[in-house]
């Protein structure tokens, strides 16, 4: 059973696993859509601040051609929207705020530097998005739309991406669910 994670800030985030299921989702999302896209793709201009030095960190989907010709490396964060009650009492939005503006702080200007484009894809446990994800799933369904002309896809991008976050943490909570002897 893998552990639950809190970052330095205290955010609940999903394990691995679940990270990597939604990050899948999105990569399925976007080739399905004709959009030219790798997953865990070497972006060896991202670093740990820290550090100051290359980690060769992927970005966990990079889309070609996304942004004016650049290249955008799409970097997935889940957090808890449950975050800093303590601190601050339930604000909707906040932690996946805090989350997106956390990661525009740590890659945003090394991906300019290196002529991509930046797009921090954070969404909490509850389905909520933060507004640069929305802004990036509200791009693809529009290519989408042009490219599929079925009615029955108008709503595709979000439902698909909103059924695999909630999917990715009703695993996480079944893993916890004590053995039922019999």
């Amino acid at each position: 059973m893998a552990p639950i994670r809190f970052d330095k800030s205290c955010c609940l985030v999903l394990c691995e696993k679940q990270h990597d299921w939604v990050r899948d989702v999105l990569g399925d999302i976007l080739k399905r859509a004709g959009i030219s896209v790798k997953k865990e793709a070497p972006a060896n201009f991202l670093t740990d601040p820290r550090e100051g030095r290359s980690t060769l960190r992927p970005a966990d989907v990079l889309v070609s051609g996304w942004d004016a010709g650049k290249h955008a490396c799409v970097d997935l964060t889940g957090v808890s929207p449950l975050v800093g009650l303590r601190d601050t009492g339930f604000v909707p939005g906040q932690a996946i705020a805090k989350a997106a503006a956390k990661k525009m702080d740590k890659h945003a200007k090394a991906c300019e530097d290196n002529q991509h484009s930046f797009i921090p894809f954070a969404f909490d446990t509850f389905g909520s998005l933060a507004p640069e994800a929305i802004r990036f799933l509200e791009r693809v369904q529009r290519v989408v739309h042009s490219n599929i002309s079925s009615p029955r896809d108008r709503g595709f991008v979000f439902t698909r991406l909103g059924f695999a976050i909630q999917k990715g943490i009703a695993a996480q909570l079944v893993a916890r669910l004590p053995a039922i002897l019999v």
